[in-house]
């Protein structure tokens, strides 16, 4: 079994970071500042498209907003973030079963890695996947066409665990089981328009769904992480 992690909203909640980093870039570039959650539901998507949708899709400004982004992101924004709770149990109990756990991620690639080795998750991460600086495969169908093809693993025993519809989009588009990570920046609706497979309301449950959807080989549901896999009756 594959598993494909998502990690801003899925891994982390990186809102405090991406928040501060997005109002500093617009901040000097005299763009008026929307309220922070407005700021906060734009996490998730490329950074391209979140900055597209704030100043204008076309903008001659884009390019210079995410220099400033990411010129505040790298040194301070990227540690200002959280593993959530009982995400690093999952990511145990899941290696215990014998999955191999890859992030797959539209963050650029060496921006993933300082954060899983930060927060003491590299230890249990097979492999990490994310963009390249200019922007290719930031798009998530793009991203795990390369992930499938790097690690020569079929869609067949592979799921994308994530809290965006892009995440769900991406899997779709490959045959690939997606969950829709409740926890993260994704409303319930968002993630089954995008044709999430199951959904999951946190890290806890990681091991009842995937069981419960037969996507873990053996079936086994490790005891400490065993609850109703049950979808909650109202949306977030």
């Amino acid at each position: 079994m594959n598993i494909l992690l998502d990690l801003d909203g899925t891994l982390t909640d990186p809102r405090v970071g991406i928040v501060e980093s997005l109002k500093f870039a617009l901040s000097r570039l005299g763009e008026p500042c929307p309220p922070d959650d407005d700021l906060a539901r734009f996490i998730g998507p490329p950074l391209q498209l979140t900055l597209g949708a704030i100043l204008g899709h076309g903008s001659p400004k884009i390019g210079l907003a995410i220099d400033l982004y990411r010129q505040r992101f790298s040194e301070k924004g990227i540690f200002e973030n959280n593993v959530y709770p009982d995400m690093p149990a999952a990511l145990d109990a899941l290696a215990a079963l014998g999955a191999a756990l890859i992030v797959a991620t539209s963050k650029p690639e060496a921006f993933a890695e300082r954060i899983i080795e930060h927060f003491g998750l590299g230890k249990r991460i097979h492999a990490i996947y994310g963009s390249e600086l200019d922007g290719t495969r930031s798009d998530k169908t793009e991203l795990i066409s390369h992930v499938l093809k790097a690690q020569r693993i079929s869609p067949n025993s592979t799921t994308m665990i994530g809290d965006r519809s892009h995440d769900m989009i991406g899997a779709k588009a490959h045959g690939v089981f997606g969950v829709g990570a409740l926890w993260g920046y994704g409303s319930r609706e968002e993630l089954l328009t995008a044709g999430a497979s199951a959904l999951c309301e946190g890290p806890a449950l990681i091991c009842s769904v995937l069981s419960s959807n037969n996507r873990l080989e053996d079936g086994a549901i490790v005891p400490a992480l065993r609850a109703s896999a049950r979808a909650p009756q109202s949306g977030r």
